[in-house]
């Protein structure tokens, strides 16, 4: 890799108000150039994270130089795509202290790691699967599995001041809300929305209280160390992608050895079984990882996982950490100081005030000089514009949305009392307010005249109406909680 790590980051000479600056300037040089060179302000890291130039050459060079065939043989060319994906596994789970104890079964992603447990989890009538209101809805859906088994579906409620988790609450739910089992507590590792990140003390509390854990990491492991010989779930989910831009289209389940066989795999595949019959219409399931891994895994790609990780190793995933936490602290300060002369802001952030126990990620919500609530679409084009990437709308994340857009369980239920077809536009107008808000997400490849310009971007907005704003009248005024 051509990133040389720095030990003291005090050597970087930082000038800026965010740490390490000089570090962070010379990695985007050469390893994310082509973000100048299209102008891109990219702050969308939460939904996928942007590939440096030192991994798709080293991928592209391995490619040509290689003759990989189908890893399901003995010949020479599926031994060498065999060996490859083996030492990816082999390195994502030493990257996550997981090797005595965990599979690493690779996926196509986070989402169908997380479809894997809930339709092989041995959900009965008598089971609860126990999750935050603070999921996305990768997790949400293994609800619909719990369903089907006549099991019951609970939520666990967030603080509404600072999104984080109620721990009054969920352990009392913990307590009271387990049927006789098997029993399944699922929830994020970071928010995906807020960039919160929940205690994951939880694990060892849940399983002491019998329940098997779920923890969706996808939005934790770009910029923070899960070391799994400490925190221990039964089921990890990843996307590769969200920790370094490439290959999309592979993720895995990290599945903890001794919750190997509470899986039950529904049917079999290519590559999932170790003997089949026709004529008896019988047939072995594969032990290990292979058991879960159906047909032909994408051996071109996966070895490039072993080239990202050892990218991000090279960096320092605290030295990440520090310098995300740090970026967004820095960007929610700045935020909350730009004020409309009358003194009314122009943003709103959700979330802790500190980024002690927060990621990269701000959710935050626009107002014109009257105090009305800018569509998030409208924010989104504005941003485009200038060629500022952010993400808009609800992020997956329901639960989120419904807390800080102020939606209660009554209208909800309303909502969908009320008729057959149901959408998110249809919905805000029977509410009459603005569901979904505006996502800003910090990462490896910013520096500081990035969150300048968005800070720039923000503050263009003061003084003005929406109409000024957008240079048009139709957009009409929607209120909000």
């Amino acid at each position: 890799m051509s990133v040389q790590p720095i030990t003291d980051p005090k050597a970087a000479g930082a000038a800026s108000p965010v740490t390490d600056e000089a570090f962070f300037e010379a990695l985007r040089r050469s390893e994310y150039a082509n973000l100048d060179a299209g102008g891109h302000t990219y702050l969308d890291f939460t939904g996928g994270n942007l590939n440096p130039r030192s991994l798709i050459e080293a991928h592209q060079n391995m490619l040509l130089e290689s003759v990989l065939g189908n890893p399901h043989s003995t010949n020479p060319t599926s031994q060498l795509a065999t060996q490859l994906v083996e030492e990816a596994r082999a390195k994502i789970l030493s990257f996550f202290n997981a090797a005595a104890d965990y599979y690493c079964v690779f996926t196509t992603n986070a989402t169908a790691a997380l479809k894997l447990v809930g339709e092989s989890y041995p959900f009965t009538a008598s089971s609860t699967l126990l999750m935050l209101s603070d999921n996305h809805n990768s997790v949400n859906g293994i609800r619909e599995f719990v369903k089907r088994r006549a099991g019951r579906t609970l939520y666990a409620p967030l603080n509404v001041e600072d999104l984080q988790i109620n721990e009054e609450k969920l352990a009392k739910l913990l307590e009271d809300g387990r049927g006789e089992g098997p029993n399944l507590f699922a929830f994020p590792a970071q928010s995906n929305v807020s960039g919160v990140q929940h205690p994951l003390e939880w694990i060892a509390r849940a399983q002491a209280l019998g329940y098997d854990v779920l923890l969706d990491g996808a939005a934790f492991v770009p910029t923070s160390r899960l070391d799994l010989s400490v925190w221990k779930p039964e089921f990890v989910s990843v996307s590769f992608y969200k920790m370094f831009g490439f290959p999309t289209g592979i993720g895995c389940l990290l599945l903890k050895k001794s919750a190997f066989t509470k899986l039950s795999k529904s049917w079999f595949a290519g590559g999932t079984v170790t003997l089949v019959s026709v004529a008896e219409q019988k047939q072995h399931l594969a032990d290990g990882h292979e058991r879960f891994e159906d047909g032909t895994l994408n051996y071109n790609m996966i070895p490039s996982v072993k080239n990202g990780l050892e990218y991000l190793e090279t960096i320092g995933m605290e030295r990440i950490s520090a310098r995300v936490k740090a970026m967004a602290g820095w960007l929610a300060q700045q935020l909350r100081e730009i004020r409309h002369d009358n003194g009314k802001p122009v943003v709103r952030l959700f979330g802790p005030e500190t980024f002690e126990n927060r990621g990269g990620s701000l959710v935050l919500t626009f107002f014109d000089r009257d105090g009305k609530l800018y569509p998030f679409q409208e924010v989104e084009g504005l941003a485009n514009e200038r060629k500022i990437s952010i993400r808009s709308g609800c992020f997956c994340n329901p639960g989120i949305d419904e807390i800080n857009s102020c939606v209660s369980t009554e209208e909800i239920a309303r909502y969908f009392a009320s008729r057959d077809r149901h959408s998110l536009p249809d919905m805000v107008k029977f509410l009459g307010r603005m569901r979904g808000a505006t996502r800003v997400s910090v990462g490896i490849a910013n520096v500081q005249k990035d969150l300048d310009t968005f800070v720039d971007f923000v503050a263009s907005l003061k003084n003005k109406t929406i109409a000024e704003a957008l240079r048009r009248n139709e957009i009409k005024a929607i209120s909000h909680c």
